[in-house]
């Protein structure tokens, strides 16, 4: 089980549907509205939040690398 799997198993149904929602949006380009950040000192990974849900990803060209679903906590961006 990889590191996405894993983040996703301890979700709920709910908040697992919603993270497919933004990932579907993300890919597509519809990202108005979503709180998107580049992340410091990196040029192609940015962090989404939505409530205590962070995703993190690399976007390269159209393709989008899911690197971490976390909640928020103090070590949620330790590894980035």
């Amino acid at each position: 089980m990889d590191k996405i799997e894993k983040a996703l198993s301890r979700l709920s149904e709910k908040e697992r549907a919603l993270v497919k929602e933004l990932i579907t949006r993300i890919s597509k380009g519809d990202v108005l509205g979503l709180n998107i950040v580049k992340l410091k000192s990196h040029q192609d990974i940015f962090r989404l939040r939505k409530g205590d849900l962070r995703i993190i990803y690399r976007q390269a060209g159209k393709d989008i690398f899911l690197l971490a679903i976390e909640r928020r906590s103090e070590k949620t961006y330790r590894n980035f």
